[in-house]
């Protein structure tokens, strides 16, 4: 009899990865928190380190038509560390796997080490080690970064309690939004190579989507306020999908207005000229890397004259109802449509 077959598409990204993690257990009393946060956490005594891994493939990840290697050197980083951000700790370490094709000479790997290289100095990480290999098609890169974090601030994704506060970081939307311009722009190219890019007036959407910044700011400015999140993720696969992670491991609803989404005017302009929803494009849109998270209304005083954090909502009782509050007064149920 021929064995079973069962499809990797019919369990999606995050099926996977709990059909994976089945049996798997801690056995070393200092691996505090292992598979189903932003970074694995290790006890390392006075305080707790955090560990995460991140892969951008070639194809699937990034388009180097139209992806500058400088950039996609630093964004390779910055992502890596925005989930130590998420976690509420500092980034101190990175290593980097590489697999390079014949087609990449040494001054291309150069110039991808340049975009890391302004990473580390931008969030003050050391790059200490790493791998090269060679690859049958195009590039692969691999990240792991190690942080740290007070035992007393650290931050999950599944302590998020009834009644408080849903805040994000920055604006939503843009890094897909610019996404989906260079992608059309690449299209009128190769359609007819006489044509100019059409990308004035879009440069902030677009560095949302080749150069994102990890929040590290936000992370030190909510402990200067002393406020400590409740919970925590980074927005990568869209707010609506990971803010059902955040809902469904800390056992908890949410109820999230339209009207206070936060939206950049490039953004909701592109969203527009692209026939694409502006409030689709910030649910679903993924990439912002912004920091979701949550706060007791008590704090609600430390972070209301921040400009770079809105409050969106707030957790609720019902753990199976997250909900978008329309415009229209409607209430309407939030599906995780984003990146799997």
């Amino acid at each position: 009899m021929a064995e079973s077959r069962t499809e990797i598409s019919n369990l999606g990204e995050f099926g996977l990865i709990k059909r994976l993690n089945e049996g798997l257990k801690n056995n070393l009393p200092e691996s505090i928190k292992g598979i189903g946060d932003d970074s694995a956490v290790i006890d390392l005594g006075t305080e707790f380190g955090l560990l995460s891994t991140d892969i951008l493939l070639e194809g699937v990840h990034f388009d180097l038509s139209f992806f500058p290697l400088k950039h996609l050197g630093y964004k390779a980083i910055a992502i890596n560390v925005s989930d130590v951000a998420a976690m509420n700790g500092v980034p101190r370490q990175v290593t980097v796997g590489i697999a390079l094709s014949n087609r990449f000479s040494v001054e291309a790997v150069e110039e991808l080490y340049e975009g890391m290289k302004a990473a580390c100095k931008d969030f003050n990480v050391d790059l200490v080690g790493g791998d090269t290999s060679s690859s049958l098609s195009g590039l692969f890169i691999s990240v792991s970064v190690f942080g740290r974090v007070a035992k007393d601030r650290i931050t999950y994704r599944n302590t998020a309690k009834a009644n408080d506060l849903l805040c994000v970081s920055g604006d939503l939307g843009g890094a897909y939004i610019g996404l989906q311009l260079l992608v059309r722009e690449k299209q009128v190219f190769l359609a007819d190579p006489n044509m100019q890019p059409q990308l004035d007036g879009k440069e902030y959407v677009i560095q949302r989507q080749l150069r994102p910044e990890a929040r590290m700011d936000v992370v030190y400015e909510l402990a200067g306020a002393g406020c400590i999140p409740t919970s925590m993720i980074d927005v990568s696969d869209g707010l609506a999908s990971d803010l059902l992670h955040l809902c469904s491991q800390s056992g908890v609803g949410a109820l999230v207005f339209e009207d206070k989404l936060p939206i950049d005017e490039q953004t909701y302009m592109g969203a527009v000229e692209l026939n694409i929803g502006p409030i689709t494009a910030a649910l679903n849109g993924g990439e912002d890397y912004e920091l979701l998270f949550t706060i007791p209304q008590s704090d609600y005083d430390k972070i209301k004259n921040n400009p770079k954090i809105s409050v969106i909502g707030y957790m609720t009782d019902k753990k199976d109802e997250v909900l978008l509050h329309t415009k229209g007064d409607n209430r309407v149920p939030i599906t995780a449509q984003g990146w799997n």
